[in-house]
Order: C-alpha cells, then sequence, then structure tokens
C-alpha cells in the first residue's frame, strides 16, 4: 500500500488539517496508518510535542511513536529549513528523515508525511522539499484551497511535480474562504492540470474523530486515493 505525501500549493492552506482528517478516515477504515512531519518550525509548546502540527497528526493517527520519529527536526522560529540553517546554524537532517521514514513504513501499513509549506520550500541551497518527495520515492497530494490565486498556485505546483517526475495521487481543495466556486475551480484544476480532483473539504469546526471521518468520508474519494 502507498504512502503519501501531503503537499501544499503555498503555506497556510490547511494542510496539517487535511492530513488529520485522511489519518482518521483511514483508520476508521481499518488501516494501520503513520504519520510524519519531517521538518517543523515556530515556537515550541510548552508541554507536549514541541509541535503542535505534530500534536494534531499524531493524536489523529492514535499512534504512540516517538516525538523524534515522527519529527526529526524542529526549528525554533517560523522559517524554512534553510533559514532557519542560516539562521540558527542548525543543518536540516536529511538522511535522518529519509532513515525514519523507512522506519515508520515498518511499523505501519501506509505513511501520511505532511510537507512543510509549498513544494519548493528550501531545505538546503539545491534541495527543496520536492527533492524530498522525490527521495522518498512515494506520490504527492496536493492541498490547494478556493481562494482567488490558486490556480495560478496549483498549476506551478502540478508543473514542478513533473519536472521533479513526482507522480500526483490527486488534489484536495481545502474551501475554508470565499473565493472561486468549487464545482467551477474544480472543473478548471482538472482541465488544466489533467489531475483529479479528490474533492473538497468545508470549513472545519470539529476536530472529533467522528466529525472528521463523516466529512471526509462524505466528501473525498477515498477509493480513488487508494487505488
Amino acid at each position: 500500500m502507498n504512502s503519501f505525501f501531503i503537499t501544499g500549493t503555498d503555506t497556510d492552506v490547511g494542510k496539517t488539517y487535511v492530513t488529520a482528517g485522511l489519518a482518521v478516515t483511514l483508520r476508521k477504515m481499518g488501516i494501520n496508518v503513520g504519520v510524519m512531519k519531517p521538518f517543523a518550525a515556530g515556537t515550541a509548546q510548552r508541554n507536549g510535542f514541541k509541535s503542535e502540527d505534530v500534536e494534531i497528526l499524531s493524536n489523529a493517527a492514535k499512534v504512540d511513536d516517538p516525538e523524534s520519529l515522527v519529527n526529526p527536526q524542529f526549528f525554533p522560529i517560523p522559517a524554512s529549513p534553510y533559514t532557519a540553517y542560516k539562521k540558527l546554524k542548525i543543518k536540516p537532517k536529511v538522511s535522518t528523515v529519509l532513515t525514519n521514514f523507512k522506519k515508520l513504513s515498518k511499523l505501519h501499513d501506509l505513511i501520511l508525511v505532511e510537507g512543510m509549506g509549498g513544494l519548493m520550500t528550501p531545505i538546503l541551497k539545491n534541495y527543496s522539499i520536492a527533492s524530498l518527495i522525490k527521495d522518498m520515492n512515494i506520490p504527492t497530494v496536493i492541498v490547494t484551497s478556493s481562494r482567488i490565486g490558486t490556480v495560478n498556485h496549483t498549476l506551478m505546483t502540478c508543473i514542478m511535480c513533473k519536472k521533479y517526475k513526482i507522480p500526483i495521487k490527486g488534489i484536495i481543495i481545502n474551501n475554508f474562504e470565499d473565493g472561486y466556486s468549487v464545482p467551477q475551480l474544480k472543473k478548471d484544476l482538472e482541465d488544466l492540470t489533467g489531475v483529479k480532483v479528490l474533492g473538497s473539504i468545508p470549513f472545519i469546526k470539529n476536530m472529533s474523530d467522528a466529525s472528521l471521518n463523516r466529512i471526509f468520508k462524505k466528501n473525498l474519494d477515498m477509493n480513488r486515493l487508494l487505488k
């Protein structure tokens, strides 16, 4: 069973919430799902996981994998790994990330790997999130928004996936703010990219298992995702 890298067309498009919803839904389908966020950044939480995103993902998947395995590296400033490297002199540990991914893959049937920012977010000078996906050798799911400008961002993301020879499993529209009509956006994106839109997720108010499972089963083509 394929693992998936959940990437976004930009930062703040809802990758974490989409990944959490997928983790809950797959788990409810009887799949032993694991989660991973190779790099996280920001202000560390005082209790529990350093990264709130990692905590959300681990809770959604109901895993007890060590934080150091799920999130190999946390940077205590809101920046890309490359910028954190330059400012803090903390070198991104790409080899550790790839090793941890292999370890998690032996513990679970399927891993949902959440990226940081967009596809070209720099990790090292000549190594981006796209490079990492390529090295993991897994397909990606692209999370986009419904806001104006998303067509441009989604097209560029798909073009870079093609350049890096990264298979795209599908696009998920995170419809959490005003913008395009979703039916029209779905049609335009599929026509322009040739990539299937798996569905559209409405604004999520309730992050409970029952709520996420209901929303994702209703609004996403899970069978196509797993096909």
